[in-house]
């Protein structure tokens, strides 16, 4: 196994046992440990995917699919494609249902943990150093269906016993890997969305004590508030820390969008992008920590020949970060098609049998990442109308009413009837076959989109 040296914040840099500057290049594991519906394919959360799909496959089979698919989803083969690349590092999204059972709070489980170890010594025998991110936490970080929310509402925040349960899951896993120098550090809470901003805070402190009474050495990648673009809440950083932005340009996730040009009414080219990132890593710069963008990266439309722009529009984004000196981890690593750097064959057993329930769905608009609104105006449309007429002022948080909408009618009420619909599609299959259709995301079952892996090359290659 390589051996990879701690490393540790120093000023504005990151720099590793001998002093030496280490600027972290990786790539963020979506859809393994934290399963999201546009990477994999299913409807709604994972929550509400995997008991539809319990219920359909029977336990044996519905086993037998999720072994294979923790196994085959990331192993030694996409560890070395990554190194290939020149790549230094993967953030490892997990969420906590892995580690601990709702009907059982508190108790923690080891088959988590060794899945996870698995893939950190897989990483580290290809000189990749591992930032394990807590992707998806009890009561819900944030409002989204990345951190398995299956309503519209961030309970994390309002709900003690939630936050005493994460601050519990990170004492384990401090104390698990305390010792584990290839783990570059922990990520303890994805886009927090803390609407009263007043919480955040005193819960980041509590939990760096925590952590720091078991393991004092490894580095804390602290996400803004809003998503990871808001800094407001914080005053003084905290020691050993990293404050980490999110940082999706327009252009490469908006519908209809072109770079340079317009999108949503406003003009983007390089120096808007700049302009975007400088704002926010303004926390950073003033406070001479170091900058991490922990995900950022353009979607790469299905069904459509690639547009060259997008990748223009990263590489913008990557000379950015290199100008200023901020790591990164691109998102994601591998999906269905929609952005991942490698993806699934179309004609894969596993796209093949699900393939009427992604029609529905990009018809619908159910997928909230690189879903369109389109095919479901005539619903919306009168929901707008009302709400001008009665609610002109209703702009919830954190992206208001449109978003709000959204997420109620698309993500939600349309989303999980055609979770049935998705578990159905695997009816009639047996433990032998469930495991074939998950090996479809296996790195040899997959097809790199070598563009993408052309500009990282190249950008890596650049000193």
């Amino acid at each position: 196994m390589t051996t990879l040296p701690w490393l540790r914040v120093d000023g504005a840099r990151i720099v590793d046992e001998h002093g030496a500057v280490v600027t972290l290049h990786g790539v963020g594991l979506g859809g393994w440990m934290n399963m999201e519906n546009f990477i994999t394919g299913f409807p709604g959360t994972e929550q509400r995917m995997r008991a539809a799909l319990r219920s359909t496959l029977g336990d044996e089979a519905y086993d037998s699919f999720f072994t294979e698919f923790l196994r085959g989803f990331f192993a030694e083969p996409d560890a070395a494609h990554l190194a290939s690349l020149g790549l230094n590092s993967v953030r490892i999204p997990v969420n906590y249902r892995h580690f601990e059972d709702d009907d059982h709070p508190f108790e923690l489980k080891d088959s988590g943990f060794a899945e996870l170890d698995r893939v950190i010594d897989v990483l580290a025998a290809h000189g990749l150093w591992s930032i394990i991110d807590l992707h998806a936490l009890p009561g819900y970080q944030n409002h989204g269906w990345h951190c398995d929310n299956p309503t519209h509402v961030a309970s994390f925040w309002t709900h003690r016993q939630f936050q005493d349960r994460a601050v519990r899951l990170w004492e384990a896993i401090a104390d698990r890997y305390r010792d584990r120098p290839e783990v570059a550090g922990y990520n303890p809470v994805n886009e927090p969305a803390d609407a009263s901003n007043q919480r955040i805070g005193p819960f980041y402190q509590r939990l760096e004590r925590a952590i720091r009474a078991v393991d004092p050495r490894h580095i804390l990648f602290l996400d803004g508030n809003r998503y990871a673009t808001d800094f407001t809440a914080f005053a003084e950083p905290l020691p050993n820390a990293v404050y980490a932005a999110h940082d999706y340009a327009l252009p490469g996730i908006a519908e209809g969008a072109t770079y340079p040009g317009v999108t949503r009414g406003e003009h983007f080219d390089r120096s808007v992008v700049e302009q975007t990132f400088l704002r926010r890593t303004e926390y950073m710069r003033r406070t001479r920590t170091p900058i991490w963008i922990g995900e950022f990266g353009p979607v790469y439309p299905t069904g459509v020949p690639l547009q060259r722009w997008r990748l223009e529009l990263l590489n913008d984004q990557l000379e950015i970060y290199r100008e200023h000196g901020a790591g990164w981890s691109l998102w994601t690593y591998k999906d269905i098609g929609l952005q991942g750097m490698v993806f699934t064959r179309g004609d894969s057993p596993y796209l093949t049998r699900i393939a009427d329930v992604l029609d529905v769905k990009r018809r619908l608009g159910v997928d909230s990442w690189g879903g369109s609104d389109a095919g479901v105006r005539s619903i919306l449309d009168p929901i707008d109308e009302l709400f001008d007429r009665e609610f002109p002022d209703f702009d919830p948080y954190p992206w208001g009413r449109g978003k709000f909408v959204a997420t109620l009618v698309r993500h939600i009420l349309l989303a999980e009837p055609l979770v049935e619909r998705f578990a159905r599609a695997f009816a009639g299959a047996g433990p032998d076959e469930a495991a074939a259709l998950a090996a479809s995301f296996r790195f040899e079952n997959c097809v790199e989109r070598t563009e993408l892996s052309d500009v990282l090359r190249s950008h890596l290659a650049t000193p």
